[in-house]
């Protein structure tokens, strides 16, 4: 079932546009995980010579709508994440998966899925000041930026609207947004892939990070999480920390120059999805033996992996993700807030997979090795 389930997940994502509108065509324990380094049960690792029965599980497409029965048969959602890219279009399958199962319960849920081309909070604070004047059941957001996205969603609720925080960025601690549903372990994301290169160099060498935008929660907590890993070891180097942007082709110029300024680089740390496959573009040609480490699950990432030139990645289960985001956006919609129907934040898991592992998800995801 999963590979036919992969095999559809290809083909949607080849369809999906970057700015639309979706119409409304599990029952899950929720783990309400503690934040970044506190986070607990939330990562699961498959070291080089774990259970497929483990890397199979990096991405649950087994989801059904919980008993809550929605006070409200029609609901109109706003969604907006920090960038246009793949990652977000994987979450957008499971928010596209519960819409379904609501239409066959006869609600329908309709929503704007919309992003920029590239990371800004200006950007974002434009996107949601024009959406609270639209009147939404819920608005959601991904944050570009904690510290200038945060006070705009306190205004927001203090208005009456309803928000809510999804994806693989949550506000600022203390923000007044109702809940949010995604990777609440990003710190410990950073730490542990950090700690996978540490092992794989035997505690010495000069490594590289690759951040992503600047700004973003997620990123940053990763990043934070690999330098403090690193710190640990007095005869590891962090010899460049630069911010691609989401950008693979700035990734790869990135790391085209932190090569030539380091010949000897022994490993770089990729904090978001774009970032592996440009610095693996660039340590390919530039035959240099250092290990990369990174984040999730993008074809040319997994291939790379599969050849050796990537040594793990971290697989955050999107599909989870956007079922969930769906299902709590229609609880907070009906006045509902944090406790028994849903918690204040979701917890959704992510999995450290090898090259052993990387044709199984390449077939999971993507219905080919």
């Amino acid at each position: 079932m999963l590979k036919n389930k992969g095999n559809i997940m290809i083909i949607l994502l080849s369809g999906l546009a970057a700015m639309s509108v979706f119409s409304a065509c599990s029952s899950k324990s929720y783990d309400t995980g503690v934040d970044d380094s506190g986070a607990t049960g939330a990562l699961q690792t498959v070291d080089e010579t774990g259970s497929d029965v483990l890397a199979e599980s990096a991405v649950d497409f087994d989801h059904e709508l919980d008993s809550y029965e929605p006070k409200k048969r029609k609901y109109n959602f706003y969604f907006t994440y920090k960038t246009v890219h793949p990652w977000w279009d994987a979450v957008a399958l499971g928010m596209e998966e519960a819409q379904r199962q609501y239409l066959d319960r006869g609600i329908t849920i309709t929503y704007e899925y919309m992003a920029p081309e590239g990371a800004s909070a200006e950007d974002q604070t434009k996107r949601l000041r024009m959406a609270e004047e639209e009147g939404y059941d819920v608005i959601g957001v991904d944050v570009a930026d904690e510290e200038i996205i945060s006070p705009v969603l306190d205004d927001m609720v203090d208005s009456g609207i309803k928000v809510m925080t999804f994806s693989s960025s949550d506000a600022a601690e203390g923000c007044k947004r109702l809940a949010y549903v995604g990777n609440t372990h990003n710190y410990r994301d950073g730490a542990d892939l950090t700690q996978a290169l540490c092992e794989k160099l035997e505690y010495k060498g000069k490594v590289a990070i690759l951040v992503g935008s600047k700004g973003a929660p997620c990123h940053e907590d990763r990043a934070k999480g690999a330098e403090d890993t690193i710190a640990k070891y007095p005869d590891m180097e962090i010899v460049a920390k630069e911010y691609d942007m989401d950008s693979v082709d700035l990734a790869y110029d990135l790391t085209m120059q932190i090569l030539k300024d380091c010949p000897d680089l022994d490993g770089i740390i990729c904090c978001n999805m774009s970032n592996p496959v440009g610095a693996a573009r660039a340590i390919t040609e530039m035959e240099s033996h250092a290990v990369i480490v990174g984040m999730d699950h993008d074809e040319e990432a997994l291939r790379y992996l599969n050849e050796g030139v990537i040594y793990c990645l971290g697989v955050q289960d999107c599909y989870s993700i956007g079922f969930d985001t769906i299902q709590t956006a229609v609880k907070i919609a009906d006045g509902n807030l944090a406790g028994d129907l849903f918690p204040e934040k979701t917890d959704e898991s992510t999995t450290l997979i090898y090259q052993k592992d990387a044709a199984l998800i390449l077939e999971l995801l993507y219905g080919e090795i």
